[in-house]
C-alpha cells in the first residue's frame, strides 16, 4: 500500500498492526463531515478521526465536554459514509463511558450501530479499564488516549505537557500496557515528551498514534483545520501548516462577494 496509492482496499485494524510490524507510518486526520472526508480518503489518508474535537472546530465551544452521543453519531455518521479506503476512529465524547460498564457498553453499541464507524476511542488508563475490556467483549474495536487527555482539562488546569515528571511518566507508560493486555488495537499519545512516547511505542503490542508526542509512534494525527491553515489563533509547538486553505477560502469569498457586487456574477453564460 504506497503514498497516494490507487489500491482502495479498506484499512482494518490488522492492516494498522501489519503497519507497525514493517515499520510504514500510519497517516491520520480529523473530519467531521462527508465532503471533508471525501476528499481526505481520495487524497490516501490512512485513518480518520472523528474527534470529539469538532465540539471546537464545528460547534465553536472552548473545551471538548459539551458535545453529545448524538452530535458525535451526526459527525460519525457523516464521515464513514464517505470513507471506502481509511480506517474510521470516532471518539466516545465525555459522561458516555465514565459513569459505568454498562452505561460505556450501551453508548458505544449505540455509536457503532448508528454510525457506522470501524472502532471507538476512549481517554483514561486503569481507572476505565473494566469499561474498555467490556466494550472489547462486545465485540468493539478500542483505541486508549493517554497523555493529555482533554475531556479532564479542568482536572489538568491548562493544555500543558503531560509527565515530564517520573511519577507520571511511571503511571502512563503503566496505563498503557494495562490498555494494551486489555485488547487495545492502539492508544493515542497527545502531548508527552518524546523519548517517553517512544518507550510506550516499543513496550506496546498495539500501534501508537502520536499528537504532539515527537516521531517515534507509529503514526501522527493532526486537526485537520489546524493542519491545512483553517485556524489562525492556536500555534503549538507541534503543529506544522501543510496548507494554507482558510485564505484561499478567504481569497474565493471576496472574489464571489466583488462578482456580485459588480453585477458580474452571474453572466449571460451563466444563465438560461
Amino acid at each position: 500500500m504506497g503514498y497516494l496509492s490507487t489500491d482502495k482496499k479498506k484499512i482494518t485494524v490488522k492492516t494498522l498492526h501489519e503497519m507497525k510490524a514493517s515499520g510504514e507510518k500510519i497517516a491520520q486526520l480529523t473530519a467531521y463531515d462527508f465532503t471533508t472526508a471525501s476528499i481526505f480518503d481520495e487524497a490516501g489518508i490512512d485513518s480518520i478521526h472523528v474527534g470529539d474535537s469538532g465540539s471546537n472546530v464545528v460547534a465553536g465551544n472552548e473545551n471538548t465536554l459539551p458535545v453529545t452521543v448524538d452530535e458525535m453519531i451526526f459527525m460519525a455518521r457523516s464521515v464513514a459514509r464517505a470513507c471506502k479506503h481509511a480506517f474510521v476512529v470516532c471518539d466516545m465524547p465525555f459522561g458516555s463511558y465514565q459513569i459505568s460498564p454498562e452505561d460505556g457498553v450501551r453508548n458505544a453499541i449505540k455509536i457503532m450501530k448508528e454510525s457506522g464507524v470501524d472502532a471507538l476511542k476512549l481517554e483514561g488508563g486503569v481507572e476505565i479499564l473494566d469499561t474498555v475490556k467490556a466494550i472489547i467483549a462486545a465485540g468493539i474495536p478500542v483505541e486508549g488516549h493517554l497523555g493529555l487527555t482533554p475531556q479532564s482539562i479542568h482536572k489538568f488546569g491548562g493544555y500543558g505537557l503531560r509527565a515530564k515528571e517520573q511519577a507520571e511518566a511511571d503511571k502512563l507508560l503503566a496505563d498503557a500496557k494495562a490498555l494494551d493486555d486489555a485488547g487495545c488495537f492502539g492508544i493515542t499519545l497527545e502531548k508527552v515528551p518524546a523519548q517517553l512516547a517512544k518507550k510506550v511505542t516499543e513496550s506496546i503490542k498495539g500501534i501508537t498514534i502520536g499528537i504532539g508526542a515527537g516521531p517515534y509512534t507509529d503514526g501522527q494525527v493532526l486537526v485537520y483545520a489546524d493542519a491545512l491553515g483553517m485556524t489562525q489563533g492556536f500555534k503549538p509547538k507541534f503543529l506544522r501548516r501543510f496548507a494554507e486553505v482558510g485564505k484561499c477560502m478567504t481569497d474565493g469569498v471576496q472574489s464571489f462577494v466583488k462578482a456580485v457586487k459588480e453585477s458580474d456574477f452571474p453572466n449571460e453564460n451563466e444563465s438560461y
